[in-house]
């Protein structure tokens, strides 16, 4: 990237993976980073690479040449970017927003309509895998956006992924994020499942998870969720929650709606889910699931 395609990047949302990938465009990028999180500490933390806060998200707007946004779902993205002093009051000709949020693929849609009108560019790029993936930088990002738009953020990109993909034009990264959300979910349940049934018929958890990972059942939800927190039930509150888990189901939920599939599998998860959440596991680590299996 040259020195005349950006002079400053912002960014909007510190939270569990907003902060590190904040970090690493400030560390990576070779550009000036502008932050704005509602909550001061991820800021103050964030000054040591060099990261200014911003009074608000439209200080971001005035100051960047790219705004990415990493936010709970779509109705934080909506309200960041469309409400009344949200950054579509204060976009500028030939600016990009790069929407690194879950959200429903019709939300970008409308995004980018909206800020076009202003000149101004938007691709959605959700991002996959961990936490720790965000502190590394080899997350997956799954892009949807023109082909030139897609040129001019990946090199931002690649300071935050080691793999990205153009998935095809705007909305597109949010449809193979959802699906490939809902795959993890619905593996991590038949995981549950194997683990409760193993262990109720007197099997070692850890032989049978080690098992599987030599054969065909191996996975990334395996190896991950499954072995790290499904074996020694470890299931935080703060990690990917059952909430945000029900969120992200949703959206796959209504595309395949939209397409006229009885997505069955994934219906069944969205009850376990339901049933975690009336329990009190809301905001624990999703592969909570186990527990309701266990009962």
């Amino acid at each position: 990237m040259s020195e005349a395609d950006t002079s400053c990047i912002g960014f909007i949302g510190l939270g569990t993976m907003g902060e590190p990938m904040c970090r690493n465009l400030a560390t990576r990028s070779g550009y000036a980073v502008i932050a704005y999180d509602v909550r001061p500490e991820p800021l103050e933390r964030l000054r040591e690479v060099a990261v200014r806060p911003a009074a608000d998200p439209g200080q971001v707007a005035a100051e960047a040449d790219f705004v990415m946004l990493s936010l709970p779902g779509g109705a934080e993205v909506e309200q960041v970017c469309l409400s009344a002093g949200g950054l579509i009051e204060h976009v500028r000709r030939g600016q990009t927003i790069v929407d690194l949020s879950t959200a429903p693929m019709a939300l970008a849609e409308r995004l980018a309509a909206a800020f076009a009108d202003r000149g101004v560019a938007f691709a959605d790029a959700p991002v996959a895998r961990t936490r720790q993936a965000a502190q590394d930088g080899t997350l997956s990002i799954m892009v949807g956006a023109d082909e030139a738009t897609f040129t001019a953020i990946r090199p931002l990109l690649a300071c935050m992924a080691s793999e990205i993909t153009h998935c095809g034009g705007v909305g597109a990264g949010q449809v193979v994020k959802a699906l490939n959300n809902m795959v993890l979910f619905e593996t991590v349940a038949a995981l549950a499942e194997a683990l409760a049934i193993g262990r109720g018929v007197g099997v070692d958890g850890k032989i049978l998870f080690e098992t599987l990972a030599k054969g065909s059942a191996d996975s990334f939800a395996l190896r991950n969720h499954g072995m790290k927190a499904m074996l020694p039930g470890v299931f935080p509150v703060n990690a990917f929650s059952t909430e945000y888990a029900m969120k992200d189901l949703s959206y796959a939920l209504g595309l395949a709606a939209q397409a006229g599939i009885d997505a069955g599998g994934a219906r069944n998860v969205a009850d376990l889910f339901e049933k975690a959440r009336r329990r009190g596991r809301g905001d624990a680590y999703f592969p909570v699931v186990l527990e309701l299996l266990k009962e």
